[in-house]
């Protein structure tokens, strides 16, 4: 790999190829890994839980716990924001609700099977809202669904949405739903009724094909990569009026996946090749390059710690690996407060030099014999001679 002072935890896949892969967000971000494996050989499809360490960014050796799919192949994954939830597709079509008990090396999966996508096939993306109140599946078959969670009610059933759905991602105020397909269009969804809100405009030889919110809570943007003939672009759309404001090339190679960080200050892009590429969204360059992080294997799975500036990506070929991403450190929150401390502090000791060692500042016209700076006890006022000293709009007042 060509580095870049980055760090990469991960090896060549014997255990099973890597078919889909997600955080799980917990407390005290002791986060967790869901690692979905291909069946090969003697070995069985299985779903298994790692333990992250963040002081090392690296995942555990062995899973803190696993379960043999006897439905196939998993195919995609998506974590609810809690992180007790899992639903998986397998590649038979068969849905499995997972749920997670425990916490670090001492965690449980319940597995039952999802029974409103009973029948759908194979769905390609599963996505949960920012703040878990949805779930949207998209099929390989273009049928796209959206549900209330957890009541599971059915807020969109279109099964002609798409010719066969590729990429979605929920809006961070979990108002839209963007979705791609394979034949190139974009479309936007209100989530609250499942109602069709406008096809994102494209030029003839232009295909959409991923798409991204932004997460920031200030730039209102949805982000997609745009295949132009030969070129390679991220193109930017303003949300409130849903055109197109401008493009960059950025990783100048064809995409396979895209993803952006839960703060919204990085979006990630990993090619078809194996590169991986962290852009700034307030600057939008790159600030992280891994080149031939997965070598000549596609990047299938790419998304952000919850806490950590550390990316998750897989491939087929190599598996899962966390790469520590060689940007900017970022505040934290004890930091802040200390800084905030330090500035009160330095701000006291200011005021106290200043008044210790000036007199043009305490100019008072106080009288000839007076000196030119009185006692601090002067200018806050006397508690005990407020009664005797009352003063009204023309001069001192009888008591």
């Amino acid at each position: 790999m060509e580095g870049d002072g980055s760090q990469s935890r991960g090896r060549r896949d014997e255990e099973g190829p890597v078919t889909c892969s997600a955080w799980i967000r917990r407390p005290e971000n002791e986060h967790l890994l869901a690692v979905g494996r291909a069946g090969r050989g003697a070995r069985s499809p299985v779903l298994e839980i790692f333990s992250f360490d963040s002081k090392t960014a690296s995942l555990s050796s062995s899973p803190s716990a696993s379960y043999v799919i006897e439905e196939g192949d998993p195919a995609s994954l998506a974590v609810h924001p809690s992180g007790d939830d899992l639903i998986c597709s397998t590649a038979s079509g068969a849905s499995i609700w997972f749920e997670l008990y425990g916490r670090g090396e001492h965690v449980k999966l319940l597995a039952k099977e999802f029974i409103p996508l009973h029948g759908a096939g194979l769905q390609k993306c599963l996505a949960f809202s920012v703040d878990g109140s949805r779930l949207a599946s998209g099929g390989l078959d273009g049928h796209l669904r959206i549900f209330e969670w957890p009541s599971l009610r059915i807020i969109l059933n279109e099964p002609k949405a798409h010719k066969s759905v590729q990429d979605m991602d929920f809006s961070l105020d979990s108002e839209f739903l963007a979705t791609t397909s394979t034949d190139g269009s974009a479309r936007v969804w209100k989530t609250d009724d499942g109602v069709p809100l406008t096809t994102l405009t494209r030029n003839s030889d232009e295909r959409i094909e991923l798409c991204r919110f932004s997460k920031d809570g200030t730039k209102p943007f949805l982000f997609c990569t745009v295949q132009q003939g030969n070129k390679a672009l991220t193109a930017v759309w303003d949300m409130s009026t849903w055109k197109k404001i401008g493009h960059k090339r950025l990783l100048k190679k064809p995409a396979s996946v895209m993803a952006i960080s839960l703060d919204g200050k990085y979006l990630a892009l990993g090619s078809k090749d194996g590169d991986v590429c962290v852009v700034e969204v307030k600057k939008m360059e790159i600030s992280h390059w891994s080149r031939r992080l997965h070598l000549g294997s596609s990047v299938a799975t790419l998304e952000f710690c919850p806490s950590e500036r550390v990316v998750l990506t897989t491939s087929v070929e190599w598996g899962a690996m966390v790469t520590k991403l060689n940007v900017p450190a970022d505040w934290k929150e004890w930091q802040i407060y200390l800084l905030l401390v330090g500035l009160f502090l330095a701000s006291a000791v200011a005021f106290y030099i200043f008044f210790e060692n000036s007199d043009s500042f305490w100019n008072f016209p106080l009288g000839r014999n007076q000196p030119a700076k009185p006692k601090i006890n002067a200018i806050l006022g006397d508690p005990q001679s407020d009664d005797q000293n009352m003063w009204g709009p023309f001069g001192p007042l009888d008591m």
